[in-house]
């Protein structure tokens, strides 16, 4: 037998894992006080894993309990390690893998949505395209001179990437992403 494939009998032989990293969201309440998302943020980093997208806000004045929505990528294996030392938290009151229900519940993938602030400067022909495609992305002008607009676009993160990607070559500035918002398909709550 070949040493390299041979077992050592150590408890660290490690076993390679096929599994392919997939994209999940992660829905996270936790208590709104000071020091919760660099703990929360920091399982992931201390494994080596990036978050793709954070997004955090208080979802009840009355409780002081903020939702924290990660975007990350890896197997289900390391996602659901962290998932149950999430839990462990003692800030934490609930973690979900939205990606992993929805698909359980018959789903792609669960609601998610991204608000994108896209600043673009041009004038003539590349500045009438600019609005002719904002206006079919649906796309709000909310700021203006004759020299730029600032677009407000809201949907899926496919469609701000794709709208962010065509405004590039017609003048694109500057861009601000909020990050993903998701929720879970149906009557459900988390």
């Amino acid at each position: 037998m070949n040493a390299q494939h041979q077992p050592t009998g150590s408890a660290y032989f490690i076993v390679e894992n096929k599994e392919a990293p997939r994209t999940h969201v992660l829905s996270v309440l936790v208590d709104n006080e000071p020091g919760v998302l660099a703990r929360v943020i920091g399982l992931f980093s201390g494994r080596g894993y990036n978050i793709e997208s954070l997004t955090v806000s208080e979802t009840s004045h009355d409780d002081k309990v903020s939702r924290i929505t990660i975007v990350s990528s890896g197997t289900l294996q390391v996602l659901d390690q962290i998932k149950k030392q999430l839990e462990r938290m003692v800030p934490v009151h609930t973690v979900v893998d939205l990606t992993l229900r929805a698909e359980l519940n018959g789903h792609e993938k669960p609601l998610e949505r991204e608000l994108a602030l896209v600043k673009v400067a041009g004038t003539g022909e590349p500045r009438l395209e600019a609005m002719r495609i904002a206006d079919a992305f649906r796309a709000t002008v909310i700021d203006a001179s004759t020299e730029h607009f600032t677009f407000e676009i809201t949907g899926r993160v496919s469609k701000v990437e794709q709208f962010i990607a065509i405004m590039e070559p017609l003048g694109l500035v500057e861009v601000c992403r909020t990050g993903v918002a998701a929720v879970g398909r149906g009557k459900d709550g988390m």
